[in-house]
């Protein structure tokens, strides 16, 4: 039996594209930061910050929505 509270919520299998697609973007970002090295100035804001903060956020986000099972059937 489906919950209707999650009639919207993104399915399984989305939230599971969702963290490849963030922890594959750390991953580029820790390996540019690797080649590269830590940038100075705005950059640094740029790359670590935001870069950082929105793969880092989105990875969080799906684990915290798959390990408590909020998500739809994906019917």
């Amino acid at each position: 039996m489906s919950d209707p509270s999650n009639r919207h919520a993104p399915s399984r299998s989305e939230l599971k594209l969702r963290l490849l697609f963030s922890m594959g973007g750390l991953a580029l970002l820790g390996a540019a930061l690797v080649y590269r090295g830590i940038p100075a100035g705005p950059a640094l804001f740029e790359v670590i910050g935001v870069a950082g903060l929105f793969f880092g956020g989105t990875a969080v986000w799906t684990l915290k929505k798959l390990i408590k099972r909020e998500h739809s059937d994906g019917l």
